[in-house]
Protein backbone atom coordinates (compact mmCIF):
# COMPACT_ATOMS: atom_id res chain seq x y z
CA UNK A 1 0.00 0.00 0.00
CA UNK A 2 3.21 2.57 0.79
CA UNK A 3 4.35 1.55 -3.14
CA UNK A 4 1.15 2.30 -4.37
CA UNK A 5 0.62 6.14 -1.93
CA UNK A 6 4.60 6.80 -3.20
CA UNK A 7 3.79 5.95 -7.16
CA UNK A 8 0.66 7.95 -6.92
CA UNK A 9 2.55 11.15 -4.76
CA UNK A 10 5.18 11.02 -8.09
CA UNK A 11 2.31 11.30 -10.71
CA UNK A 12 0.51 13.74 -8.84
CA UNK A 13 1.35 17.49 -10.76
CA UNK A 14 1.07 19.76 -7.64
CA UNK A 15 3.94 17.71 -6.18
CA UNK A 16 6.43 17.30 -8.73
CA UNK A 17 5.47 21.22 -8.92
CA UNK A 18 6.57 21.91 -5.07
CA UNK A 19 9.37 19.37 -5.47
CA UNK A 20 11.37 21.26 -8.13
CA UNK A 21 10.35 24.64 -6.99
CA UNK A 22 11.71 23.32 -3.37
CA UNK A 23 15.12 22.08 -5.16
CA UNK A 24 15.28 25.05 -6.97
CA UNK A 25 15.02 27.76 -4.44
CA UNK A 26 17.67 25.67 -2.29
CA UNK A 27 20.47 25.00 -4.78
CA UNK A 28 19.72 26.75 -8.43
CA UNK A 29 18.36 30.04 -7.56
CA UNK A 30 20.62 32.87 -6.60
CA UNK A 31 18.60 34.05 -3.88
CA UNK A 32 18.18 30.48 -2.68
CA UNK A 33 19.20 29.33 0.83
CA UNK A 34 23.10 28.26 0.07
CA UNK A 35 23.75 31.52 -1.42
CA UNK A 36 21.71 33.32 1.10
CA UNK A 37 24.30 31.76 3.78
CA UNK A 38 27.63 32.29 2.21
CA UNK A 39 26.19 36.00 1.78
CA UNK A 40 25.81 35.98 5.53
CA UNK A 41 29.20 34.10 6.22
CA UNK A 42 30.73 37.02 4.17
CA UNK A 43 28.94 39.20 6.17
CA UNK A 44 29.74 38.88 9.26
CA UNK A 45 33.41 38.57 7.82
CA UNK A 46 33.52 41.90 6.53
CA UNK A 47 31.29 43.19 9.74
CA UNK A 48 34.27 41.70 11.57
CA UNK A 49 37.54 43.35 9.45
CA UNK A 50 35.49 47.01 9.63
CA UNK A 51 35.50 46.39 13.63
CA UNK A 52 39.14 45.54 13.56
CA UNK A 53 40.06 48.78 11.17
CA UNK A 54 37.94 51.11 13.39
CA UNK A 55 40.14 49.93 16.09
CA UNK A 56 43.06 50.21 14.73
CA UNK A 57 42.11 53.68 13.88
CA UNK A 58 41.26 54.68 17.30
CA UNK A 59 44.37 53.41 18.54
CA UNK A 60 46.88 55.01 15.50
CA UNK A 61 44.61 58.33 16.51
CA UNK A 62 45.61 57.89 19.66
CA UNK A 63 49.38 57.81 19.20
CA UNK A 64 49.00 60.78 16.83
CA UNK A 65 47.44 63.30 19.26
CA UNK A 66 49.96 61.76 22.29
CA UNK A 67 52.85 62.59 19.47
CA UNK A 68 51.62 66.14 18.56
CA UNK A 69 51.84 66.63 22.29
CA UNK A 70 54.85 65.25 23.72
CA UNK A 71 57.48 66.12 22.10
CA UNK A 72 60.16 63.60 23.79
CA UNK A 73 57.70 60.78 22.84
CA UNK A 74 57.98 61.83 19.38
CA UNK A 75 61.55 62.57 19.23
CA UNK A 76 62.04 58.60 21.31
CA UNK A 77 59.83 57.10 18.28
CA UNK A 78 61.67 58.53 15.46
CA UNK A 79 64.77 57.43 16.88
CA UNK A 80 64.27 53.41 18.08
CA UNK A 81 61.85 53.21 14.68
CA UNK A 82 63.78 54.92 11.85
CA UNK A 83 67.02 55.47 13.24
CA UNK A 84 67.31 58.78 13.29
CA UNK A 85 69.86 60.99 15.04
CA UNK A 86 71.29 64.15 15.41
CA UNK A 87 74.21 65.96 13.79
CA UNK A 88 76.70 65.92 16.42
CA UNK A 89 75.42 61.95 17.45
CA UNK A 90 77.38 58.76 16.78
CA UNK A 91 75.12 55.51 17.05
CA UNK A 92 76.49 52.50 18.19
CA UNK A 93 74.02 49.33 17.54
CA UNK A 94 74.70 46.05 19.72
CA UNK A 95 73.36 42.93 17.97
CA UNK A 96 72.82 39.79 20.34
CA UNK A 97 73.06 36.24 18.99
Amino acid sequence: MNKFNLKKLFKNFYFLFFLTFLIWMILIDSNGFVNRFKLSNKLNDLENEKNFYLDEIYKISNEKSQFESDKDLFERFAREQYLMKKKSEDIFYIVKE
